[in-house]
């Protein structure tokens, strides 16, 4: 077996020190009831998912054998690029493997190095990867923060190029951009709006297309980036917005013109999805009447769940110990639950980030709550 000498010696100390401060992650596979997945419908599972996706492997096969720019293009990807677009009311829209990869994708292809773009602090990984490899000048604005916002925006030199980039619904704090107010400073100063709607998408609106459509603001947004793994059950994003703007990204799109295509059956499982999201709105009415409750309920018991008013609830605890702590109590008790710590959020600000969905009941969620109350490090029964 190969020596790596002073470069193992290098990569075992940084994993001492993770394990020292209580940041070493490790895989753990589903066990227990799910307040930890983002399949916030329960489409993973659905009958009419499993069905379509298993005729189409039997129809397409399994793999795409190639990018789509040779020979991984496939009808079924354009249909249902076509009903999203529709379902989002945009003009195209374009399929990518995975929501990393379209996020990468918009901010380093549509950004150049004289361009600013202004990013909510919070925002997700991905997304900041992808303005890092745009070379545009970043400037971070505090969470949410609507005044410091606009001073940004009217301040910033004239000529240039700007760009605002937030998700709608935000992963770890589960509160909402206030998109509003983001889309007339955009109009005003001349910004374009860049709205990730990973945990929105299949939740949100009228029609379930996500909080663009809640907020009514279509016709401010650029493009929107809507993951198809969380709510509509499957995988991959789509990026939705004009014609021209996704004709540029199949020119010049780096992780979609060097990546193998999905497996074609996705495209039948994905076309599912949107349909049910469509026919069946007591999914999502029962997801934010769940949400509601436990929110209420955590509330209710002085639990610190932040500012969250979604189906994303997290469990502030601060430090990482702690958090590992509580979770693995929670596990114990056959809830599914998990800790989350920097660099995904803050340091100092460790905690469960609890994901409500659609199957759960409220003998489950009240039973869950209980368990939360004894457990917290503040209850007379935490040691």
């Amino acid at each position: 077996m190969t020596s790596y000498g002073r470069f193992e010696d290098r990569i075992r100390r940084s994993l001492c020190e993770w394990d020292a401060a209580g940041l070493r992650r490790r895989l753990k596979a589903p066990s227990g009831i799910d307040l930890a997945s983002n399949d916030y419908l329960g489409l993973a599972t659905h009958p009419l998912l499993k069905e379509r996706m298993a005729e189409a492997v039997l129809r397409e096969g399994c793999g795409s054998t190639g990018s789509r720019l040779l020979r991984g293009e496939r009808a079924c990807f354009a249909d249902v690029e076509r009903r999203f677009a529709n379902f989002k009311r945009a003009e195209s829209a374009l399929y990518f493997g995975s929501g990393y990869a379209a996020n990468l994708s918009v901010l380093s292809t549509f950004m150049e190095r004289i361009d600013a773009v202004f990013s909510d602090e919070y925002n997700h990984a991905s997304l900041i990867d992808g303005m890092r490899l745009s070379h545009a000048r970043r400037i971070k604005f505090p969470h949410c923060d609507v005044d410091r916002v606009a001073r940004l925006l009217r301040e910033a030199p004239k000529g240039i190029q700007k760009f605002l980039v937030t998700e709608s619904l935000f992963s770890m704090d589960g509160d909402f951009a206030p998109l509003v107010e983001y889309a007339g400073l955009c109009r005003e100063t001349d910004t374009v709006l860049i709205v990730d709607e990973a945990h929105a998408v299949g939740v949100y609106g009228a029609r379930g297309s996500g909080i663009v459509e809640e907020a009514g603001v279509d016709d401010a947004v650029f493009v929107t980036i809507n993951t198809a793994g969380k709510a509509l059950g499957v995988a991959g994003a789509f990026v939705a917005g004009p014609d021209w703007a996704i004709d540029y990204l199949i020119q010049r799109a780096r992780p979609f013109i060097f990546s193998t295509a999905p497996p074609p059956p996705i495209a039948a499982a994905l076309d599912a999805g949107i349909t049910v999201v469509e026919q069946e709105p007591e999914r999502r009415q029962r997801l934010m009447k769940h949400s509601r409750l436990l929110r209420a309920l955590l509330l209710e018991a002085g639990i610190n769940i932040g500012r969250s008013n979604s189906q994303i609830i997290p469990i502030v605890l601060g430090g990482n110990d702690r958090a590992c702590k509580m979770a693995a109590e929670l596990q114990q008790e056959g809830f599914d639950v998990r800790a989350i710590r920097p660099p995904s959020v803050p340091p100092g600000t460790a905690r469960l980030r609890v994901s409500v969905n659609a199957g759960l009941d409220e003998p489950t969620l009240r039973r869950f709550a209980q368990s939360v109350i004894r457990c917290t490090p503040c209850s007379p029964a935490y040691s």
